[in-house]
């Protein structure tokens, strides 16, 4: 049962630790893609303020680049607090939180380890004195007696002489 957990924990780390590099990929590109946005947008806002700097139709078409340019800032706006939060809520707790993992597997394996090789040398000693007390009634040398009543159990002198 351990081993199928530890197994589980070891198999899940590299999809976890990909997801959290693609994470920070994506991270990476939306920062560059807002900051490439904002120049556009400060571009487009130049020529919309020439538009409405004019007389006549263009300044109309001004106003209406404006209004736009603004819209698209509100979409730049939120653009930035999704990568914020993609990196504040996402990615850096996950990365936190995997290392964690790691640091927790590797000690319950230790502790299982330790665990099953002590019960391993207490079953092998457990069983060399029982194979020692079968050679010991075989001879004769290892007297066994039944307490009356009970069946199951057995006194047996001369085991510690």
């Amino acid at each position: 049962m351990f081993f199928l957990l530890s197994l589980c924990f070891q198999s899940s780390y590299p999809a976890w630790e990909d997801f959290v590099s693609k994470g920070a990929k994506l991270q990476s590109q939306l920062r560059t893609t807002i900051v490439v946005t904002g120049s556009f947008l400060d571009a487009f806002q130049k020529v919309a303020d020439l538009a409405t700097g004019t007389r006549g139709a263009t300044k109309e078409i001004g106003s209406a680049l404006t209004r736009m340019c603004m819209r698209h800032r509100s979409i730049e706006s939120k653009l930035k607090l999704f990568t914020s939060a993609l990196t504040d809520s996402l990615i850096n707790p996950l990365e936190l939180k995997i290392e964690e993992w790691k640091k927790v597997a590797s000690q319950l394996d230790k502790d299982h380890a330790k665990e099953y090789k002590k019960a391993r040398a207490n079953i092998k000693k457990k069983s060399s004195d029982t194979i020692k007390l079968q050679k010991r009634v075989k001879k004769g040398s290892l007297v066994c007696r039944v307490s009356p009543g009970s069946v199951a159990l057995i006194f047996c002198l001369g085991f510690w002489s």
